[in-house]
C-alpha cells in the first residue's frame, strides 16, 4: 500500500469521524427534554369547599420558558392555568356536587408536554342548616394590578379585610365558612405587592379556614350570586359586601372627575365593577339586614348619591340602596379616596376603628351626614350600629388635624335600614344580633 493511498484511507476515516461527531451533536441539540409540573396546592387526599386555587410549579429543562403553558384537566376538560413556573386556576366548588374529584396538571414546553401529576381530593361543602349563624360576609379588594408602581395600592386592603373578618367571626359570631376573601389574582406579592408573586392566599398560613380567591370579574360575580342564593333561604339572614380598590374617575378634571354623567365604578383585578351591575347581582337578594361598603375614588354612585349628600340623577340610579339595607361609600361621587399600601383605605380604617373600639358609640348624623358625637347619653348604648361608625368615621376626617388634608373625600351613605322611607331609618343596624 503506498503513501497516498493510506493518506487518503486517513482522509476518508477523519472526515467520516468529524460527520459522525456534527451529527451526534445536532442530535443532541435538536433531542428536546419533557417539562416538569407539580400540584403543590392542594394536598393529595385533602378536602376542599367554596373556591379552591389550585397552585403549583412548573419548568423545562431546556430553559425555553417563554413556551412554558400548564394546563389543569377537571370534568374531562384540558383548561389553561394562569401563570407558567409559578401557576395557579381557580375551581369554583360549590358549583358541583360534593364527591371525590381528581384533579391533573400538565405544561407543555412548545414541543412535549410533560408527565401528567394527578391527586384525588375530596369536595365537602357542608350543607347551611337551621341551627347555623346565618351570616355571610365578603370582602374584595384589587389593588396592585396597574403596571406603573406608582398607582398601585399594596396589600393593605387585604389585611384589613383580614382583620375586620377576625373581627366578625371573634365578637359578631359569623362562621369562618361564610366568610369570602378575594384579593387581586389570589396572590399575594413580595414588597408589600410591588414585587413578584410569592404565593396563593390559600398556601398562607392563617388563623381562620376563609375563602380566598382572586378579585376578577367572573369570581366576584360568582361569589355574589352564591352568597344571595344561599342568604335567601333564611329569613334572619345577614350580609356584609365590602369592595375596595381603585376608582374610575379622571384625576385631572379637578371639579368633578368625569363623573357628572358616569356611573360610578372601581377597578377589579382585570376588569371594572359600576355600581349598576352591582345592583343587578342584589337585586334578587332578599335579607332585610345588610350592609355594603365601597371605599374607592368617586364611588358615591353606588349609594345613589353624588356630594354633599346630594342624591344622584334617577337616570343613573344603582338600585343598590334597597329597604334593610345600609350603603356606605369611602368618597363622593365627584372626589378621590385615600388609601395606605400597608393599614388599606382610610375610610374605612376609621369606619372600624368606630367600630371594634366601641368609640362611634352615640354619633350622630348632624346636617348632611357630616357626623358629630352625642351630647345625650340617652343615645349611647353600649353597641355601635353601621351607621355610628359611619359618622364617626365621617367626624374624625373633618375634625382630626392630622387628617385634614382627606376631609375632602366626603364618604356618602344611604341608610334605609330597617326600611325605607323618611322615618324608616330611625333604627341602627348593628351587625352580629
Amino acid at each position: 500500500m503506498n503513501i497516498k493511498t493510506i493518506i487518503a484511507i486517513v482522509a476518508i476515516l477523519v472526515l467520516i469521524v468529524t460527520l459522525f461527531f456534527i451529527y451526534s451533536e445536532e442530535e443532541q441539540v435538536d433531542e428536546n427534554k419533557k417539562p416538569f409540573v407539580e400540584i403543590v396546592y392542594p394536598s393529595k387526599e385533602s378536602k376542599v369547599s367554596k373556591i379552591v386555587l389550585i397552585s403549583g410549579i412548573a419548568s423545562d429543562p431546556d430553559g425555553h420558558n417563554d413556551l412554558l403553558r400548564v394546563e389543569v384537566m377537571l370534568n374531562n376538560e384540558w383548561l389553561r392555568a394562569e401563570g407558567a413556573a409559578r401557576w395557579s386556576f381557580e375551581w369554583r366548588t360549590y358549583e358541583i356536587e360534593n364527591d371525590y374529584y381528581y384533579i391533573r396538571a400538565r405544561s407543555w414546553d412548545g414541543a412535549d408536554y410533560s408527565e401528567i401529576h394527578e391527586i384525588k381530593v375530596k369536595v365537602d361543602n357542608p350543607e347551611i342548616v337551621k341551627s347555623d349563624a346565618h351570616k355571610w360576609a365578603i370582602f374584595i379588594a384589587a389593588s396592585n394590578f396597574p403596571e406603573d408602581n406608582e398607582s398601585k395600592l399594596g396589600n393593605g386592603a387585604l389585611y384589613l379585610a383580614e382583620d375586620m373578618a377576625e373581627y366578625f367571626v371573634e365578637n359578631l359570631g359569623y362562621s369562618t365558612s361564610n366568610i369570602f376573601i378575594l384579593f387581586d389574582d389570589g396572590w399575594i406579592r413580595e414588597d408589600n405587592g410591588f414585587g413578584a408573586p410569592i404565593e396563593t392566599l390559600q398556601e398562607r398560613k392563617h388563623q381562620y379556614g376563609f375563602t380566598y380567591a382572586g378579585a376578577t370579574k367572573d369570581t366576584v360575580t360568582s361569589s355574589i350570586s352564591y352568597i344571595v342564593q344561599e342568604s335567601n333561604q333564611f329569613d334572619d339572614s345577614e350580609i356584609f359586601i365590602w369592595i375596595a380598590s381603585h376608582g374610575c374617575g379622571d384625576n385631572s378634571k379637578k371639579l368633578f372627575g368625569g363623573k357628572i354623567l358616569e356611573r360610578s365604578a372601581v377597578f377589579l383585578w382585570d376588569d371594572t365593577l359600576t355600581d349598576k351591575e352591582l345592583g343587578d347581582l342584589l337585586i334578587g337578594l332578599r335579607s332585610d339586614k345588610t350592609c355594603i361598603i365601597v371605599d374607592a375614588c368617586y364611588s358615591g354612585g353606588f349609594a345613589d348619591k353624588t356630594i354633599f349628600d346630594l342624591p344622584e340623577f334617577f337616570l343613573l340610579d344603582s338600585n343598590i340602596p334597597s329597604s334593610g339595607r345600609v350603603v356606605m361609600t369611602g368618597a363622593s361621587k365627584f372626589r378621590v379616596g385615600w388609601a395606605n399600601p400597608i393599614e388599606g383605605p382610610l375610610f374605612s380604617q376609621l369606619w372600624f376603628e368606630g367600630l371594634n373600639t366601641g368609640d362611634a358609640d352615640g354619633y350622630r348624623p348632624s346636617i348632611r351626614n357630616i357626623g358629630r358625637p352625642t351630647v345625650l347619653r340617652l343615645f349611647k348604648d353600649g353597641k355601635v350600629s353601621v351607621e355610628e361608625a359611619f359618622y364617626y368615621a365621617r367626624y374624625v376626617l373633618r375634625t382630626e388635624r392630622a387628617l385634614d388634608d382627606y376631609d375632602k373625600m366626603e364618604p356618602q351613605i344611604n341608610d334605609q335600614y330597617p326600611r325605607n322611607g323618611i322615618l324608616g331609618s330611625s333604627g341602627g343596624l348593628i351587625l352580629g344580633e
